[in-house]
């Protein structure tokens, strides 16, 4: 058994002093610090009154013991309190015990671990699905809103607009892009003209393989893979971009200097898709018919004269308009969507790939849907 004058002694000691040496609060940590006087530790911390200071030494050379919960629970106060490790400064600690708060400051610091994922039933997950479109929709919706209003401010102020950004962006956009507009317009203009070929020559109809590539391509196909071909390139490329700065915080630094991240950001992005899409549209058009045009060359017996008269007469112009009339509607969805997911990058590089691919997902369904409703209104209109 213990001197008893000696536990008499240390039962006196407080577990916590704290004095002020040339301007400096020095925490004087004393007694056998672990679990069985947790609690008079909590209530010691708690009447110093620490409140309002978070600059603090640590000092441990009156420290009998300690453990990892007595060590949690200091740590624990002087974090409530807005202390850091920038702001705290340990001196006379043993090794072990520096060694000790260090360990629990890791483990305190740390990130919990992901929850276990549950496995939600179809209506669970129909459910969860529409909640989050619907919280998507109202974002973009938020958002188009606010591109209108810098749009307007852009009127009253056209020297606010950024020529120079819009060319640059024009050129990754458009003529970056013709090359592989054209090349795969040229191959769908090859194979449906070969396999519409194939049916046709049974009939003796060969020569009206002209009119669907004409009509097929310029009113349909054009438009949907020179807007996807887009969504899949640019506008992962504006999501990448944008966010990439977010991450970097450059819109933080772009807000300070008094610009707005809409008008220096978004809407050079979405003029310049706006008037490159109908071009590249126009540049799948002729592509596709060039390759439904080699193909009735080779292997139909169409003459390319003949192939072109046929396209002159099957092709109205107001067939062509369609089409182009389309590829700025898809660009402008295209833009928004992929500079708004841009924006709602967060400071991870998950978030950015995440976003990224989302943004490609929701381009392509758009334009789907938009081609869609454009079909069944000018099917009404009688176009």
């Amino acid at each position: 058994m213990g001197d008893p004058s000696a536990l008499a002694t240390r039962s006196v000691i407080p577990w916590i002093e704290r004095k002020v040496e040339d301007d400096i609060h020095v925490l004087y940590l004393a007694g056998v610090w672990r679990l069985p006087n947790v609690p008079a530790i909590s209530d010691a911390l708690r009447a110093l009154g620490l409140q309002g200071q978070n600059r603090f030494v640590l000092d441990g050379s009156r420290l009998e013991a300690l453990d990892t919960a007595a060590g949690f629970v200091l740590l624990r106060h002087l974090a409530d309190i807005g202390c850091t490790p920038a702001t705290v400064t340990a001196r006379g600690l043993d090794e072990r015990h520096r060694r000790l708060l260090e360990l629990v400051y890791q483990r305190m610091t740390t990130p919990p671990a992901a929850a276990r994922s549950a496995h939600l039933g179809l209506v669970q997950r129909i459910g969860a699905a529409t909640l989050t479109l619907g919280r998507l929709l109202k974002t973009h919706t938020a958002f188009v809103g606010a591109v209108a209003l810098e749009m307007l401010s852009l009127l009253r102020r056209p020297r606010l607009f950024r020529p120079r950004e819009t060319v640059s962006q024009f050129e990754a956009v458009c003529l970056d892009a013709i090359p592989i507009v054209a090349l795969v317009n040229f191959l769908i203009g090859v194979v449906i003209a070969y396999v519409l070929g194939v049916q046709a020559q049974r009939y003796g109809a060969n020569v009206f393989i002209a009119d669907g590539i004409a009509l097929g391509v310029c009113r349909e196909l054009s438009p949907i893979l020179a807007s996807v071909l887009v969504a899949g390139r640019s506008g992962a490329a504006f999501t990448a971009q944008i966010g990439t700065m977010k991450v970097e915080e450059e819109i933080d630094a772009i807000s300070t200097l008094g610009l707005s991240p809409i008008q220096v950001l978004v809407i050079p992005r979405l003029v310049a898709l706006i008037i490159a899409l109908p071009l590249l549209v126009f540049v799948g058009d002729v592509a596709g018919i060039v390759g439904g045009m080699m193909v009735g060359a080779w292997q139909l017996d169409i003459a390319p004269q003949v192939f072109i008269d046929r396209v002159h007469g099957a092709l109205e112009m107001r067939q062509f308009l369609v089409g182009v009339g389309k590829a700025p509607v898809f660009a402008a969805f295209i833009a928004i969507i992929a500079c708004r997911m841009g924006l709602l990058v967060e400071r991870d590089a998950r978030s950015l790939g995440e976003n990224t691919t989302s943004t490609v997902v929701q381009c392509i369904v758009w334009v789907i849907v938009l081609d869609a409703a454009f079909a069944v209104a000018f099917q009404r209109m009688g176009i």
